[in-house]
């Protein structure tokens, strides 16, 4: 199964680190120190990471486990001058399960890819409301770097789901918050800031342990797209 597992995640990102540009490498050529919109960068890195809290997996009880691949494309917004790609890549592996008796998801996720490495995790908790509507409620932070900074970002999400045959459709609403440092230069800049998010996507389970989801994020400055594969036993 964890060979499956790893399968599906290689096939799902590979064709993307072709496509994206190093990280550490792009900011060093773009970032002008005391120039260049830190904070912009910033907002747009907590996006990037924060599409990752909306993945709507409920985890079997322990020892059953949630294991998959998820991939955040992420357009950089319009004052981000540092950022050179049109549109930046993510792929991230996630596992989840949930802690006996007490009905709470526990999360772990990381990625070490096109120079950005970054290792994190979070608490969900999910309820059913009038037997359709099913929500989910996490809080989530995951320390990260390049080679020329170190970031913490901390998000919380809240959505709402409901499941029709094979599919699970969805919103979400969350808030990501994080704190940026270059490292490196002469004289290094540190900043913090954060910015509401939305999403709506759909969750497709064509099999009993395969799921599948997509969906389109939008903050106030950018939007992006997430999808990824699971297995669930």
């Amino acid at each position: 199964m964890k060979k499956l597992t790893l399968l599906l995640a290689v096939l799902l990102t590979a064709p993307l680190f072709v496509l994206a540009d190093d990280m550490g490498d792009d900011f060093h050529k773009h970032y002008v120190p005391g120039k260049s919109n830190l904070k912009a960068y910033n907002r747009d890195l907590n996006g990037l990471v924060g599409t990752v809290d909306f993945h709507t997996g409920r985890p079997k009880v322990f020892p059953g486990v949630n294991l998959g691949a998820s991939v955040s494309v992420f357009k950089p917004s319009h004052e981000n001058d540092i950022s050179s790609d049109s549109y930046t890549v993510l792929p991230f592996l996630i596992a989840e399960t949930k802690i006996p008796y007490l009905n709470v998801g526990v999360v772990a996720r990381g990625t070490a890819v096109n120079g950005y490495r970054s290792l994190g995790g979070g608490l969900t908790y999910n309820m059913t409301v009038l037997e359709m509507l099913n929500l989910s409620f996490g809080a989530f932070y995951d320390n990260g770097r390049t080679d020329w900074y170190h970031n913490d970002h901390y998000s919380a999400s809240a959505i709402a789901s409901t499941n029709v045959l094979i599919f699970t459709p969805y919103i979400g609403v969350g808030y990501d918050y994080g704190k940026l440092k270059t490292r490196g230069y002469t004289h290094n800049e540190s900043v913090s800031n954060g910015t509401p998010r939305g999403m709506v996507g759909v969750n497709i389970s064509p099999l009993p342990l395969l799921t599948g989801f997509v969906a389109y994020t939008i903050t106030k400055d950018s939007h992006g797209f997430t999808g990824g594969l699971g297995l669930s036993f």
